[in-house]
């Protein structure tokens, strides 16, 4: 019994990791292949082990792999600055509409990304209401454009991964032992103390998962840029789909998506360095001091 009590946790595991196997890692590896080769797609491609497809993916398109994170980074951090309040009042205020909110809030994925997307690009055309109405009130200058913008892209960017950010911080908030806040007010804290030492450190595990779930798919997005932007805002998504599709050359693509992939794991890993990863997990003992 205890032999088969043992094994238990590992035949759980094997579903899913034999489904990581088949789908992620096996295709990884064959990419990682790829990224090593050299040729064309007329003449074939061969395996060369030539590494220096990573330096010139990086050297030739420096500007949309640092285009691309800043984007990703303004896009998270307006979503944090909108989804905080906003999963605070769902949590804490919204009462008998609680549910109806956050079904609002998971309403857009009731349609595909790519529609989504479309609905922006025709809510920023030249001649849309919206447009017309920045215009009237002197946000827009009479010739300027919305569209294909900088701002558009990030606008983009920032409705579709918005609820990435409103549900994990909505999760730990309403999880939270509303008792902490009123043994705060007892010591006479104030309604900004008490936020500060109890609220926002209790929320931080729920902050940093949609820090990271919004942050990581908006760098490799480009969708929006594609439709919302023009040339002048390609993100290094669309030089990969670009590589891909377009001018078939495969070992750059792998290259540049394995680049894209550890410029990724440093930023992930010096983010949770700064934050700690007991708010990323949550540590029960901190949550308990607080």
């Amino acid at each position: 019994m205890t032999s088969g009590r043992r094994r238990v946790p590992y035949l759980l595991l094997a579903p899913g990791l034999l489904w990581l196997a088949i789908f992620f890692v096996l295709p990884l590896f064959f990419m990682g292949i790829i990224a090593v080769e050299e040729g064309s797609l007329e003449e074939g491609f061969s395996l060369t082990w030539r590494f220096a497809n990573f330096t010139d993916s990086i050297s030739r398109f420096d500007t949309q792999f640092v285009r691309s994170f800043i984007y990703a980074g303004i896009a998270t951090a307006l979503c944090l600055v909108i989804a905080y309040p906003l999963a605070y009042a769902i949590a804490f205020k919204a009462g008998r509409w609680k549910n109806a909110l956050l079904l609002a809030v998971i309403a857009p994925f009731f349609t595909t990304y790519l529609i989504r997307t479309l609905a922006w690009q025709t809510i920023l055309f030249d001649n849309s209401p919206i447009v017309d109405a920045l215009k009237f009130v002197g946000a827009v200058p009479d010739d300027g454009r919305v569209l294909d913008t900088t701002g558009s892209v990030i606008a983009g960017l920032t409705y579709n991964f918005l609820p990435f950010m409103i549900l994990p911080i909505y999760a730990s908030l309403e999880q939270m032992d509303r008792r902490l806040i009123e043994a705060g007010r007892d010591l006479y804290s104030s309604a900004r103390t008490t936020f500060l030492k109890v609220t926002l450190p209790i929320s931080m595990p729920g902050v940093i998962a949609g820090t990271l779930l919004t942050f990581i798919p908006a760098v490799g997005d480009y969708i929006n840029a594609d439709l919302l932007g023009s040339s002048n805002q390609a993100m290094i998504g669309n030089v990969v789909q670009g590589q891909y599709l377009d001018i078939k050359d495969y070992p750059i693509a792998a290259a540049l998506s394995f680049v894209l992939m550890a410029m990724i794991l440093v930023v992930v890993a010096v983010y949770i360095k700064f934050a700690g990863s007991e708010a990323l997990m949550g540590d029960e003992e901190e949550r308990g001091a607080a």
